[in-house]
C-alpha cells in the first residue's frame, strides 16, 4: 500500500548547520506531523531506547514507522566487521518495527572533494567504486538475513553521487539483496534523467526519498565555486512542486510502485518547519490517492 511518510530532519538542520539543540522534544515532532497528514515517520530509534518502545511511542501518535537510513564508508574494509554489525543491528531494530525496507548510502563527507565540488562525481575511479561495491554487498547480506533489504540512495556529497556511480553498484550486487532507494532531488542535482532513471529500475524501487530542488541554485553554485553546504543554506531543497523537478513524470515513471514515499526538504523552505512539512503533504498526498 503506498505511504506517505515525513523526515524530521528538518527541526535539526538550518543553514547554519546541524543544531539539533532547536528541535522539539520527539512526542512534539510526532504531533506536528501527524497533524501535517503523513501515515509515517523516517525511523530512527532515540538513542537510549529500544525499537519496541519507539513502536509504541509512534502508535500512541497514530503513526507507522517508515524506513529509516544507514551510512558508512563501505570500501574501508578494516571497518567493514563493525559496520556489518552495525547494518545488522538498524535492519533488526527495522525488523522490530515492521519494515522490510531501509536506505543505504555511502558516507556523506567521507570525501572532502566531494563536499567542495558537489553533484559532478569529482574523482571517481572504478578501483573506488569496486571496493565500495564489495563491501556494500557484504553489508547488504547482514541486513538481508534480518530480513530487511537495504536500498541503495545516491546522495550529492558521497561516493556515490551519480548516475554512471549508481548502475555501477546495483550491477554488481544482486537485486536480492540490495533494491533501489532514489533521492528525486540528489539524483537531479547530480545530472540525473531522472525519469530514465527511474523507469529503468521501476522493477527494483523498494522505497523513495521525494524532495525538490532549484537548478538555478546548483547553477549558482556551480559558477562560483562553492560547495554543498553553500547550495544547502541558499535553499537549493525546496518542498514537492516548488522547485525544478517534473516530479509528476517522476511518479508516473515509478509505474506500480506502491511502497513508502518519504518527504526530505532538509533546510525548511517555509517560514516554519510545521508549514513546511504540511505544504509538502498538501502536494502529494492527493498524487498518492490518484495513482491507488
Amino acid at each position: 500500500m503506498t505511504q506517505m511518510a515525513y523526515n524530521p530532519l528538518s527541526f535539526s538542520l538550518t543553514a547554519e548547520g546541524w543544531k539539533p539543540e532547536l528541535a522539539p522534544p520527539l512526542p512534539t515532532i510526532l504531533t506536528i506531523v501527524k497533524n501535517a497528514g503523513y501515515d509515517g515517520i523516517h525511523a530512527e530509534v532515540p538513542q537510549g531506547s529500544t525499537a519496541a518502545a519507539y513502536a509504541t511511542l509512534l502508535g500512541d501518535h497514530g503513526l507507522k514507522p517508515a524506513p529509516g537510513y544507514f551510512q558508512s564508508n563501505f570500501a574501508d574494509a578494516a571497518a567493514l566487521p563493525a559496520t556489518m554489525e552495525a547494518a545488522r543491528k538498524a535492519a533488526a531494530d527495522h525488523a522490530v518495527l515492521g519494515l522490510d525496507r531501509i536506505f543505504i548510502a555511502e558516507q556523506f563527507g567521507a570525501n572532502p572533494a566531494r563536499i567542495s565540488t558537489p553533484a559532478v562525481g569529482v574523482g571517481s575511479n572504478p578501483e573506488t567504486l569496486a571496493r565500495i561495491a564489495d563491501g556494500l554487498g557484504k553489508v547488504a547480506a547482514a541486513m538481508a538475513a534480518e530480513g530487511v533489504i537495504p536500498c541503495l540512495h545516491a546522495h550529492v556529497g558521497t561516493q556515490i553521487e551519480t548516475v554512471a556511480e549508481t548502475d555501477f553498484v546495483l550491477d554488481r550486487v544482486g537485486a536480492d539483496i540490495l533494491l533501489v532507494g532514489p533521492d528525486t532531488g540528489h539524483l537531479s542535482w547530480a545530472g540525473a534523467d531522472l525519469n530514465d532513471f527511474l523507469r529503468r529500475h521501476a522493477s527494483r524501487v523498494g522505497a523513495v526519498h521525494i524532495k525538490d530542488y532549484r537548478k538555478a541554485v546548483a547553477d549558482d553554485t556551480r559558477a562560483a565555486g562553492k560547495g554543498y553546504h553553500d547550495a544547502g543554506a541558499a535553499h537549493i531543497w525546496t518542498e514537492p512542486g516548488r522547485g525544478s523537478i517534473d516530479l509528476d513524470g517522476a511518479l508516473k515513471a515509478l509505474g506500480g510502485f506502491n511502497g513508502w514515499f518519504v518527504v526530505e526538504v532538509d533546510i525548511a523552505d517555509q517560514p516554519t518547519v510545521e508549514e513546511s512539512a504540511r505544504v509538502a503533504a498538501q502536494w502529494l498526498r492527493p498524487r498518492l490517492e490518484a495513482r491507488s
